[in-house]
């Protein structure tokens, strides 16, 4: 088997990786948080935790499909146009990242541990 195609089916095992990690941790915080509402029957007590979880699984999920976009598009001979479409993907979804980190932990990544400044508390 030429090394190109054992790199698009390593790509393609990444990007499925990406997407089951996103599905899974989706269901399985979806789980945690009906039942943490269903002991509590508190709303407010269990959305932040399930917002936090399903976040986090997305990150998690588009650094696979980041890692199946770049062994992929590095493995064919790139042209100039793949590898412009190939940053450009990588740029929305470290946008998308990005936006997802400071959502999180309510502060830019480069500050200390405080919120980011112009959001309420909470």
């Amino acid at each position: 088997m030429p090394a190109r195609e054992i790199a698009q089916r390593i790509g393609n095992l990444l990007d499925l990786a990406g997407v089951l990690v996103i599905a899974v941790g989706v269901v399985a915080t979806t789980v945690v948080f009906v039942v943490r509402w269903w002991r509590t029957r508190r709303l407010v007590d269990a959305y932040r935790p399930y917002r936090q979880g399903v976040g986090r699984a997305i990150l998690l999920g588009l650094e696979f499909l980041i890692g199946g976009d770049i062994i992929r598009t590095v493995a064919a001979s790139p042209t100039f146009a793949d590898v412009g479409v190939l940053a450009l993907i990588v740029l929305i979804r470290t946008f998308l990242s990005f936006s997802l980190e400071v959502e999180l932990n309510r502060r830019w990544p480069w500050q200390g541990r405080g919120p980011v400044s112009g959001r309420g508390g909470g």
